[in-house]
């Protein structure tokens, strides 16, 4: 898995973009801009997983473990929702698709490349009215979405960022009393390619109640899992 992350990542990704001049994200986002339907926010996710599965790798959530976070969104129902790690918009888009009317969707991306890449996205698949994205570090906008986006509590947090930040991100979500009794925090590649203080941390913490879901690395068959934490107050 490592091998063919660091070939996917390294160099061809690296002479690809010398060769077109453009990023892979940059890449991706034409894909969806010439196969997707606009407005059509399934036809948007459809087409980044078929140009991931057979173009080009990337680190989205992917399609196997995409349906446990459709499950999990489905069965919290969250009025306000917040993703750390934004990318290209494939999860922020595979996530509003399924809000109900007036449900609200944060994002927050650090890379302004990225977040660029995302903003039209989601715009592209039609769900700009659901999703903010906030462009900076999830350590720095975490403590603001009370103030400044008018924030409560979070029903759900898809944690899918740097995965040394899931451990402080999640304790500060707690401090910044954004979890209420029964918030779910769903968080990603907890295997590949690991997080293990986070798995620590939420799995010895009384407050919180844990599922793993097995599954496999996005693309590849490589093992990874997601982890399901319920906030118990």
């Amino acid at each position: 898995g490592t091998a063919a992350l660091i070939w996917n990542e390294m160099i061809w990704e690296k002479v690809t973009n010398f060769i077109m001049n453009q990023s892979k994200e940059q890449r991706i986002l034409n894909f969806v801009l010439q196969n997707a339907v606009r407005g059509d926010p399934c036809s948007v996710v459809d087409a980044i997983d078929k140009y991931c599965s057979q173009k080009e790798w990337a680190m989205n959530v992917g399609n196997e473990k995409g349906l446990i976070l459709d499950k999990t969104v489905e069965e919290v129902n969250p009025s306000v929702a917040l993703e750390l790690g934004s990318y290209c918009g494939y999860s922020a888009v595979r996530i509003a698709r399924l809000l109900k009317a007036g449900a609200r969707l944060f994002t927050v991306e650090f890379n302004p490349q990225f977040a660029a890449i995302a903003k039209q996205v989601i715009e592209f698949a039609g769900v700009q009215d659901k999703v903010k994205l906030l462009e900076g570090p999830s350590e720095e906008i975490i403590p603001q979405l009370k103030k400044k986006n008018e924030v409560d509590t979070l029903d759900f947090v898809f944690l899918d960022h740097w995965k040394d930040r899931y451990t402080p991100d999640t304790i500060l979500l707690q401090e910044c009393n954004l979890l209420r009794k029964g918030s779910v925090l769903l968080a990603d590649n907890v295997i590949f390619p690991g997080a293990p203080e986070f798995l620590k941390y939420v799995r010895k913490n009384p407050h919180f109640q844990c599922t793993n879901y097995p599954s496999h690395l996005e693309y590849m068959e490589v093992e990874d899992a997601m982890e399901k934490a319920v906030f118990l107050g």
